[in-house]
């Protein structure tokens, strides 16, 4: 093994390590800490069926042509460019109507770039952790104060949690996720925020720091698999608030309350 086996092995290296962006000097220690631990390991093996479940549900949407309808929208406004293309991956719910407060400009806004894959990572990682009974989050709710400190310092920038009380649901903690591979090396951190109500039902916030600043927050919202998520971008940041438990309508107050607080 290598001089890393004393090094305690963290969650967001067994994600990596799900994902296959862990670095091979790590591997092994991985490997060998899952080895002695085997509901720890079938935890990680169910991890990497339900990616293969997803993949096999989301991939062959890539080869799909698309509709005649878009491409002559395409035709008649280059504005559409983006959408066209996205449209092609998965379904992207942009019709959200009126929403007093925000800037919805999604219908005739491109999808801009850095927010084409945040649904979709928000998504999984909503149906990984929400249903977790024992380990839902690393750090609870309890020490909300130093788990927002430890995510801020870990993403680059300050975060801020949403109280979400009003709409019914308290802050059960948070947790570290491994983002996309950054061109130099291994994954950009993504901090996630899990919320539960009284009735059990759950839904997460995914954060992440953009590369660029981007000045484009109309309100998106897309349906991956059974998980709703309404997402923005903000400058440097991106939200996503997702939930296989609310319907649209439900996430979409929630999501207007979680909004106003990140975006005042």
């Amino acid at each position: 093994m290598s001089e890393s086996t004393d090094l305690p092995v963290t969650e967001a290296e067994l994600l990596a390590y799900v994902d296959g962006q862990l670095p091979e000097a790590r591997r092994a220690d991985v490997e060998a800490w899952l080895g002695a631990r085997p509901e720890e390991a079938e935890r990680i093996a169910a991890y990497r069926r339900q990616d293969e479940e997803l993949r096999a549900l989301f991939n062959p949407v890539l080869d799909e042509p698309v509709p005649g309808r878009l491409r002559r929208v395409q035709r008649r406004s280059a504005r559409w460019r983006p959408y066209a293309l996205a449209a092609g991956f998965t379904v992207l719910g942009l019709g959200v109507g009126t929403l007093a407060g925000w800037q919805l400009h999604a219908m005739r806004a491109p999808v801009p770039g850095a927010a084409i894959g945040i649904a979709r990572n928000a998504a999984v990682a909503h149906a990984t952790y929400s249903p977790e009974v024992r380990h839902p989050v690393e750090v609870g709710a309890d020490q909300e104060a130093h788990l927002v400190a430890w995510l801020s310092k870990r993403l680059g920038t300050s975060l801020r949690v949403p109280k979400l009380d009003a709409n019914g649901f308290n802050l059960v903690g948070g947790r570290l996720l491994p983002g996309d591979a950054k061109p130099a090396g291994g994954p950009s951190p993504v901090a996630q925020f899990m919320y539960q109500n009284q009735g059990g039902r759950r839904l997460t916030l995914y954060v992440r720091t953009e590369a660029t600043g981007n000045r484009e927050t109309a309100f998106r919202y897309a349906l991956e698999g059974n998980v709703g998520v309404f997402y923005w971008i903000d400058r440097n940041v991106g939200y996503a608030l997702s939930s296989a438990d609310l319907n649209r309508e439900e996430l979409l107050a929630v999501a207007n309350s979680a909004y106003k607080q990140l975006n005042p």
